[in-house]
């Protein structure tokens, strides 16, 4: 299966990867269809010279094989969604935050990563990178948000101490007032937070923050403009 992938965090993909015990991560090249004369060497040593996408298939095979990965709707710690995502914080700047939130039902989504695992938004070699996969950084988001993302929102964090509460609302206002188009995409991530927001209509909304392995564009074609949105 070819994927036109958006978002790919590397960082994590070797993390997981380094971790897989060996005789298990030749059974799961077979079921991932990966060349196994590659892993045989990968496996041996050095396991670096497996492609990414390589690394990338056996790792989200061996995440299917050994934890229960849901679907975004009802998230465990490794959950799976598609959705139509709108894209923040691109601000010029690969060593920065990126944002990339959606909705579809009763679920509002938010992805938090660092805008250098971009397809096409590589940093320079020798610049030193930060990372933003965790939950403290949109809690510094929300806080501080960079300035290139003003224009994009109609509400305003800055000098407020965010917490879990706060997070949930804030969130939401981002996937209701970002204005750039959604680009409909299909994705694995890990979960950092899980809570919900009672709208002034009684609705009750679960709110999901995670980090993403990656983003992927979706073949599936969305029911409507705003599909799952009301």
């Amino acid at each position: 299966m070819l994927r036109y992938y958006v978002y790919v965090s590397t960082a994590k993909v070797d993390m997981l990867y380094g971790q897989i015990p060996p005789k298990l991560l030749r059974r799961l090249a077979v079921e991932a269809k990966v060349d196994l004369k590659v892993v045989s060497v990968a496996v041996q040593s050095p396991r670096a010279d497996t492609s990414a996408y390589d690394r990338l298939d056996l790792v989200e095979a061996y995440l299917d094989r050994e934890f229960d990965v849901s679907w975004m709707s009802e998230p465990t710690a490794w959950f799976r969604g598609d959705l139509g995502l709108r894209i923040a914080g691109y601000g010029g700047d690969a060593n920065s935050p990126t944002l990339m939130t959606g909705r579809d039902g009763d679920t509002v989504v938010a992805l938090i990563g660092s805008a250098h695992h971009l397809i096409g938004y590589q940093a320079a070699p020798d610049m030193h990178r930060v990372g933003f996969s965790g939950l403290p950084s949109i809690f510094r988001l929300l806080q501080d948000m960079p300035p290139e993302w003003e224009g994009q929102f109609d509400v305003r964090w800055r000098g407020r101490m965010p917490d879990r509460v706060n997070v949930t609302h804030d969130v939401l206002r981002c996937a209701e007032s970002l204005t750039v188009p959604p680009v409909y995409c299909e994705f694995l991530a890990r979960q950092l937070m899980r809570g919900t927001v009672t709208r002034e209509d009684g609705r009750e909304l679960t709110v999901v923050v995670g980090t993403p392995l990656y983003v992927a564009m979706s073949d599936r074609v969305p029911e409507g403009p705003e599909h799952g949105e009301a």
